[in-house]
């Protein structure tokens, strides 16, 4: 597909294909963009925010959202559902007399030929689901858990998504363009995430051991 005009809605959360994100949408300007989507092809583009934390920089990846749900509230703020879609590079800015940001985008899709052997793709479940285990019980509401699919590509995509990281590293994933590559990356991620969690639960844990006036629990972690 060649290059196509998109509106831009500067995030630093990352969204990821075939992904679900809520998004509540309060600026003027967004709300204008909302409502023109709304009325034209109903869709508009997540990019994070470019080094002046406005417009998004040129050569930035993003993804495309796919509205899928529209609660407009009284006072004229919108909570909104989005689904991820294509991939995106950011061509340039566009003069465009829009209240909000209009980029030349170029949709890219995965390179052929990248998916990684069924070894992998097992092992980066398992890893998924000790991190998932242990980040839900750090929840005061439980997170709903993410149904992973089968398929390789979704799959790197819905743990992407899933995973608890900072932002750069997000983007990292999503602007990888073989599955085997971001499968690896995800096993390198994942157990220093789950790591950090560990330690956090042993926190919360002790935590709760000297509210019921255990005095002993007071100590440094472990080692």
């Amino acid at each position: 597909m060649p290059p196509y005009p998109l509106p831009l809605f500067p995030l630093q959360v990352v969204l990821f294909p075939g992904t679900p994100l809520p998004l509540h949408i309060f600026e003027p300007r967004y709300r204008q963009m909302l409502a023109d989507c709304l009325t034209g092809e109903s869709r508009f583009g997540v990019v994070g925010p470019g080094r002046d934390g406005e417009a998004p920089d040129v050569g930035a990846v993003g993804c495309a959202a796919e509205i899928q749900g529209n609660e407009q509230l009284p006072d004229g703020r919108s909570n909104i559902l989005v689904v991820g879609g294509a991939r995106f590079v950011v061509q340039r800015m566009l003069d465009d007399p829009a209240p909000y940001h209009v980029g030349l985008v170029e949709e890219f899709e995965e390179r052929p030929n990248t998916l990684p052997p069924a070894e992998p793709l097992s092992e980066v479940r398992d890893l998924f689901a000790r991190y998932y285990e242990i980040y839900r019980s750090l929840q005061d509401v439980e997170p709903e858990r993410p149904d992973l699919p089968e398929d390789p590509v979704p799959l790197s995509f819905t743990i992407s998504a899933a995973v608890d990281c900072d932002p750069d590293l997000k983007r990292r994933l999503l602007a990888t363009r073989a599955t085997d590559e971001r499968v690896a990356l995800l096993m390198r991620l994942i157990p220093v995430l789950t790591r950090s969690l560990e330690s956090a639960l042993r926190v919360h844990h002790r935590a709760r051991r000297n509210g019921k006036g255990n005095i002993h629990s007071v100590l440094p972690a472990d080692s």
